[in-house]
């Protein structure tokens, strides 16, 4: 175990940044909207985060920061895709390279330097004491938020209230959900909002946690990731803290792999959150034929709403 043990630390690190804008896609995607602008988003939450800690030396500060940048750009996504009836796909996609665009121009100035204001590691009492685990319960805020707390928060709200099944209502059937008053386009705004505040979040993780410097490019295809990762845990903020986990392992396989010297070329380590991307999306459905039924998408997934089509 003790040998493992970097690759456990680096896989719960690593998993929490998908763990956190998965769930988020969660969400919006059981309200029914597709949001293809995380990858965009997260770059954003991720430079806005170093600017304002820097400025304020506070990393609290740059989680907010992060949260209400997200929260903005999934705002004018859901005005667009929702209220204006635009498509989803193109309009995430252009929120990408928007996100991508803009974060690189805003994160010039502190490019490749480190953040002045970072968060230190939590202890859990009397776990993290414990002989050969214990690093495992010494962790960054973030972990525990990612895969922990929200998660069950997010099973609760969906499956557990009135609210979350009003949501997801409106991400099966809209129109039903119309007819028995639930403000559907309120319902799916605000489902787009949260989840672009938990993508901005995990953009916040990456810079002031996992790698406490801002350069261009260190999204590096996480955010299309987390999106995959909604797909194959079957849209449940819980499997997709499992998944991403997983998907956080494999992720360390690189950095491990060069570490021990293993005789496989470094391009090809680092190829594999890729490569287990579409295997993990295309292995389940052909050897468990029954995954497909729970990995079914939401009915009125991408689908605008029109009130007088009801």
């Amino acid at each position: 175990m003790t040998a493992f043990l970097p690759l456990v630390l680096h896989a719960l690190a690593y998993g929490s940044i998908l763990a956190l804008a998965a769930q988020g896609e969660v969400i919006a995607e059981r309200a029914g909207v597709i949001n293809l602008g995380v990858e965009g988003l997260m770059a954003l939450g991720a430079v806005m985060a170093v600017l304002a800690a820097d400025a304020s030396l506070s990393p609290w500060l740059g989680c907010l920061a992060a949260l209400i940048t997200g929260s903005a750009g999934a705002l004018v996504l859901g005005l667009a895709t929702v209220n204006g009836s635009a498509n989803q796909t193109l309009c995430g996609v252009a929120l990408t390279f928007l996100g991508l665009g803009l974060s690189a121009v805003l994160g010039h100035a502190v490019a490749g330097l480190p953040v002045s204001a970072i968060f230190g590691s939590w202890s859990v009492p009397g776990l993290s004491r414990l002989p050969g685990i214990g690093p495992v319960f010494i962790q960054s805020p973030f972990v525990y938020l990612a895969f922990i707390i929200l998660p069950i928060t997010c099973h609760c709200l969906l499956f557990r209230t009135r609210l979350g099944l009003s949501l997801r209502a409106v991400g099966e059937n809209p129109a039903a959900a119309d007819a028995v008053g639930i403000p559907v386009r309120r319902y799916r705004l605000w489902a787009v909002v949260t989840g672009g505040a938990l993508a901005g979040l995990a953009g916040a993780d990456m810079t002031l946690s996992v790698m406490p410097v801002w350069s261009e490019g260190m999204i590096a295809g996480r955010g299309w990731i987390a999106v995959a990762l909604v797909i194959f845990c079957g849209y449940r903020p819980v499997f997709a803290a499992a998944s991403a986990l997983l998907f956080g392992l494999v992720m360390s396989l690189s950095f491990f792999g060069q570490a021990q010297g293993w005789p496989i070329a470094p391009a090809v380590l680092n190829m594999t959150p890729y490569l287990g991307t579409i295997m993990f999306m295309i292995l389940p459905a052909l050897v468990l034929p029954g995954m497909r039924r729970l990995m079914a998408a939401p009915a009125a997934l991408g689908i605008p709403y029109f009130r007088e089509e009801r």
